[in-house]
């Protein structure tokens, strides 16, 4: 009897879905059971060859091979898994084998990692798509009761392959470009490098910024305070001290006069439910969880804990059929979250909301909630349960009343002076009880406080108990955070608060939401960025890349046009020919501005460090090379090379070269002027020039 092959991405999900199927027998590399068998991928057993795989010449970095653009770029598979490979590829072209199943993530990535592993492993054969967004066992009956034709979802493949395949031609192509220019190890990448764009952006406002002193002066009216307004500006600051405390000075201890009370009523609709960027943001500005620790915790409540729906999705809605699944979810939660329920419908079906449920919202998958499992929340690791505890608190916010105050502002004069003191007033809570308060500290850059107002009317009398000056100094902008640089990386680098407006132009982003926290992490790797404390900044490398690599690759604007472009192609408006055609294009231009780079900028060549040792950073001397005349003279901790030495120069000068003839260690100082002057002398001997070499005679005793 012949079988239906099942591929999951990792062995976790494949015994889940075995489980499921009724697949209890242990091979090899799989689990069977009746007419199916259940096999996995672990990641990705296949990927794209690297330069030298496709062509020996390669090997070597030139610069007269550049740019590399294959017509094909071939596949081939990964070392380290190959024996599993092999299982699966054994299991596809088995005779018994009618047809396959993909079951890897339900995403362009998950969907790249089956259809390069089905065409590595030369398979022709049928196969449906599951694609499910909860791994409750009920979800993963109904997905296979619902499978899905694998040709549905060849638009989503052709996005994956062109991201896959731009990536290559850009990274491959502009790292090796600038790498060879400069000597220095270089890691270009077409999101990678405007996600570093907008940290040296911020870098430079931050150090261009010039603080300036104000004052603020505030007057204490015994049951409230006011700080002193410029009438004309609506400025609070005074930047003269003298005019502060004068200000001071002639209200001390003065009459008062409530001279205004306005009030406003504001309203706040409830927030949307989290997609994974916008639940990243919320970790890292409410529990201090960086973009990275953040998806770890959240695929382990999807996969492990099944307590969470798919994290990896860019929607913020469900789809209108999911009333039912969403109350069942509501009712499953644990007690701790009673007083929470209380506030909403006991019996029924949760209410269509069109800020919950909207279908033309939703994408590959819906937003992540809670899936309807009981959850022990005291069973959870601490980082985990804090994660699942705002999904719910979110998910319970998404269906309770709108938040109403009324914002008062009052204007006390004195002396002829303006005090504005802000104040709030509740109308109704709604859904701000839900909100948990952040456990790290947030700076603020608001201006007065708002707190609460005693009874005020115009015409009331007061009396100043006290007028206090403080100075103060103007802030620079805040450095990135995790959370600060996903919002940034969602829109292309602009800062863009509105949620509706942040919902409309997310296509256009840096990455996608399931890159993003890698794409952070590539940048600490390979030295461009690194924090300090909850902060990200870039560091001096990081700064120096960007003033030499084209706006073409360092315009987040640019790259997410590209984005955009991906996304239309997975919808079926885009072309994946042209879209790489454009691709093969920025790379051959990136090549033809690293050969035009300007050579003057030197990077630091960070070598291998031995534990516990900061790394020694390669230094560039004034001194042309020796051997080649085109490269400069650079340093590292044992020698003096040349800086074009990935193109070939083996210029080399040990530090150490003239000791053993009595010499001394040599210095770039002392390497600069033996090359210039072509002659030393020292009190212990003589540095002779010989060509590209140094030589040492030392001194006879008694001559001289």
């Amino acid at each position: 009897m012949g079988y239906t092959l099942v591929i999951a991405e990792k062995p976790s999900v494949a015994r889940d879905i075995a489980r499921v199927l009724g697949c209890r027998e242990r091979q090899d590399g799989y689990l069977a059971g009746g007419r199916w068998r259940v096999t996995w991928a672990i990641g990705h057993l296949v990927a794209l060859c690297d330069p030298e795989e496709i062509n020996e010449a390669w090997k070597r970095w030139r610069a007269d091979d550049l740019p590399i653009l294959p017509d094909v770029i071939p596949l081939k598979v990964l070392p380290k898994t190959r024996s599993q490979f092999r299982r699966v590829q054994a299991l596809m072209r088995s005779r018994d084998c009618e047809r396959l199943v993909c079951a890897t993530d339900a995403g362009r990535e998950g969907e790249l990692i089956f259809r390069y592993l089905y065409q590595q492993a030369g398979c022709d054969k049928p196969f449906d798509r599951l694609w499910i967004s909860s791994m409750t066992d009920e979800a993963i009956r109904e997905g296979f009761d619902s499978l899905q034709p694998g040709s549905a979802y060849d638009r989503l493949y052709q996005s994956a392959r062109c991201r896959s395949e731009a990536d290559w031609l850009v990274g491959m192509n502009a790292s090796r470009a600038f790498t060879l220019r400069y000597g220095a190890l270089l890691s270009v990448g077409r999101v990678q490098t405007p996600t570093l764009a907008i940290l040296v952006k911020r870098r430079h406002e931050i150090e261009a910024f010039q603080p300036r002193d104000y004052w603020v002066v505030t007057a204490d009216f015994g049951d409230y305070t006011g700080q002193w307004l410029n009438e004309e500006t609506g400025e609070r600051r005074v930047y003269d001290q003298a005019q502060a405390r004068d200000i001071a000075r002639r209200t001390r201890d003065k009459p008062a006069t409530v001279e205004a009370v306005t009030r406003e009523r504001k309203v706040e609709r409830p927030p949307l439910l989290y997609d994974l960027t916008s639940l990243q943001r919320d970790a890292n500005r409410l529990l201090g969880f960086t973009a990275k620790k953040t998806l770890s915790c959240a695929q382990k409540l999807y996969e492990t804990h099944k307590l969470l729906t798919y994290p990896r999705t860019d929607s913020r809605f469900l789809p209108r059929d999911m009333r039912a699944k969403a109350t069942a979810a509501l009712r499953a939660l644990p007690h701790a979250y009673d007083a929470l329920c209380a506030a909403l419908p006991a019996e029924g079906l949760l209410p269509l909301l069109p800020r919950v449920f909207d279908n033309q919202k939703v994408t590959d998958h819906h937003a992540i909630v809670p899936t309807g499992r009981k959850a022990d929340l005291s069973a959870l690791p601490p980082d985990e349960a804090a994660l699942f505890d705002l999904v719910v608190r979110r998910f319970l916010a998404a269906f309770y009343p709108d938040y109403r105050y009324d914002a008062v502002r009052v204007i006390t004069r004195c002396e002829g002076e303006a005090f504005e003191s802000l104040g709030r007033e509740i109308v109704q809570a709604g859904w701000k009880v839900t909100e948990r308060e952040p456990k790290v500290s947030t700076r603020s850059h608001a201006g007065a406080p708002e707190k609460a107002l005693p009874p005020l009317a115009q015409g009331d009398r007061r009396q100043t108990a006290g007028v206090s000056v403080k100075a103060e100094k103007t802030r620079p902008p805040a450095p990135m955070t995790d959370a600060s640089l996903l919002a940034a990386m969602e829109h292309a680098g602009r800062e863009i608060e509105d949620e509706t407006l942040r919902e409309s132009m997310k296509d256009s982003g840096l990455g996608t939401p399931a890159t993003r926290a890698a794409i952070i992490e590539r940048l600490f790797q390979v030295g461009y960025a690194r924090r300090k404390g909850r902060a990200i900044e870039a560091t001096d490398k990081g700064v120096l890349l960007l003033s030499v690599v084209p706006a073409q690759i360092a315009s987040p604007e640019t790259t997410g046009r590209w984005e955009k472009a991906l996304s239309a192609i997975a919808a079926g408006a885009g072309d994946p020919a042209r879209f790489l055609e454009g691709i093969r294009r920025l790379a051959a231009f990136l090549v033809e501005s690293a050969q035009n780079a300007p050579q003057d900028v030197v990077f630091a060549q960070e070598e291998r460090r031995k534990k516990g040792r900061a790394p020694r950073k390669a230094a560039s001397l004034s001194l042309a090379c020796p051997v080649c005349g085109q490269g400069r003279v650079l340093e590292n901790s044992k020698a003096f090379y040349c800086s074009r030495w990935r193109e070939g120069c083996g210029f080399t000068l040990w530090k150490n070269c003239l000791v053993r003839a009595g010499g001394p260690e040599l210095t770039p100082p002392l390497v600069e002027r033996a090359f210039r002057e072509g002659r030393l002398q020292g009190s212990t001997g003589v540095i002779v020039r010989q060509g590209a070499s140094l030589r040492f005679e030392a001194a006879v005793p008694g001559k001289g």
